[in-house]
């Protein structure tokens, strides 16, 4: 009788918070209505699909994170990320779409909300979209290009994104290689790291860190919000009802949502999401066909590929898992393809063969093995050895990847072709994979392939 009464006082109690929770968040929620006056949409599919868009707000940021962040200058309100995300009806899945914000993209017409200049449909570049006429031409840019209909619309700034971070008490990230950005002043080395607020902002935002630019940065996001869903999800914060309120405060304190999208929605959601892992999200990029597609007037912009991406949108209308049929992949990810790096193989141990089966293991795995392996001067090398020239360095760390527990040695002169000395301590050839910027169907992945280990 004692813990039936213990119970029943709590769940009144938890009932009483949800709806405290309830009451007291809808009125923190700054309103839009992307959808006013909108005809001809695309027919509704199954599921719930939420348009997210990232803009550069910072109005509630101190002047010390500014300047420590790199935050400085006044918000052009820019869209930097969109993406769509898609609930599952039955609430147990949630794909990621992200959509790169120089894709080539046709705008119905509009009046220009800036100028009230009245425009007929015109090619930009998609973010362009919310700079000529806000989140109304967004959603109807974005629905015309993917024949997705959008049921609500999330708009969240710099200010909401840091303040989500920090209450959920930092998010869990990892990198191979070392991450530096002078325009945001991230400068992580590799490893594993838990990120604050700012330092999460600097990750997301990086686009100079590598060649990928904002192809690159759009993984990092995938990728972090993998980690978030992943901390969310096992740090008990959504069987908590007060931990749930200062989360839900803060996302929705400085975001721009619908009408529809409110407290409840959120509820729902963070209902449905207690039954989540990692392995229930899924993230990918629209495929890119054509890259550098140059159009006059607008510059280099990025054309999809009709035929896949036609096939990814059938997929969220449908409710169908974007990795259905894709076994779990197990490979690590690399900067350099294996297919691009040259490979010399040298046995520096007695053990007869081993030379031959490194090589032969290496060139199944994707390098360009010579596919004549030597033997070494020293053939008492206790621990495998890449040598390389530095000119080559990116090539070499990927190649150590697929070589659990070798060491590096730079030999400037070297050349284009990586030499592997293999030691007694060499075990197995680990599979890796280069980073497919294009991604499409095959460049999709789930949370629990992202995540740290």
């Amino acid at each position: 009788m004692r813990a039936v009464t213990t119970l029943s006082v709590v769940i009144l109690a938890s009932a009483g918070i949800g709806h405290a929770v309830v009451s007291s968040l809808d009125a923190d929620i700054t309103r839009v209505d992307p959808f006013k006056d909108m005809k001809n949409r695309p027919r509704a599919g199954h599921g719930m699909n939420v348009l997210v868009v990232g803009t550069d707000g910072r109005d509630k940021i101190s002047e010390a994170e500014r300047r420590r962040y790199r935050l400085g200058g006044a918000p052009c309100h820019c869209t930097d990320t969109i993406m769509i995300v898609h609930i599952s009806e039955d609430r147990e899945r949630a794909s990621v779409v992200s959509l790169p914000r120089d894709s080539y993209a046709e705008v119905p017409a509009h009046t220009d909300r800036t100028t009230g200049e009245r425009h007929k449909a015109h090619p930009v570049k998609l973010n362009a979209a919310y700079a000529e006429g806000g989140p109304q031409l967004t959603v109807r840019t974005v629905e015309h290009m993917t024949r997705v209909k959008i049921d609500h619309y999330l708009e969240v700034d710099f200010t909401s994104f840091m303040k989500t971070v920090d209450v959920l008490g930092g998010v869990k990230i990892c990198t191979a290689r070392p991450l530096k950005d002078t325009h945001t002043g991230l400068n992580l080395r590799a490893g594993n790291h838990t990120l604050t607020g700012g330092r999460a902002l600097q990750y997301v935002r990086a686009r100079y860190v590598d060649g990928a630019s904002d192809l690159g940065r759009m993984q990092r996001q995938q990728r972090f919000l993998a980690a978030l869903i992943d901390q969310a999800t096992s740090s008990g914060v959504l069987l908590n009802p007060m931990k749930f309120r200062d989360v839900t405060r803060a996302v929705l304190g400085s975001v721009r949502a619908d009408k529809e999208f409110g407290a409840h929605e959120l509820l729902d959601l963070g209902r449905a999401m207690r039954n989540f892992s990692p392995s229930s999200s899924e993230f990918t990029t629209v495929p890119i066909g054509q890259m550098g597609y140059a159009v006059k007037g607008i510059g280099s912009t990025l054309k999809w590929d009709p035929v896949k991406s036609r096939r990814l949108f059938q997929a969220l209308r449908d409710d169908k898992p974007l990795a259905a049929g894709r076994p779990k992949d197990t490979a690590v990810q690399v900067d350099v393809a294996p297919q691009q790096i040259r490979v010399q193989v040298e046995n520096g141990t007695r053990t007869a063969g081993l030379g031959q089966r490194v090589d032969t293991a290496l060139a199944r795995a994707g390098f360009l093995t010579t596919r004549q392996p030597k033997n070494a001067r020293n053939q008492s090398v206790a621990r495998t050895v890449i040598s390389y020239d530095p000119q080559w360095d990116r090539s070499a760390k990927s190649l150590a990847a697929a070589l659990p527990g070798s060491r590096l040695r730079a030999v400037k002169g070297q050349g284009a072709t990586l030499k592997v000395i293999v030691g007694t301590d060499f075990r197995e050839v680990r599979k890796v994979k280069g980073t497919d910027l294009r991604q499409g169907e095959a460049g999709v992945v789930r949370g629990d392939e992202v995540r740290c280990s």
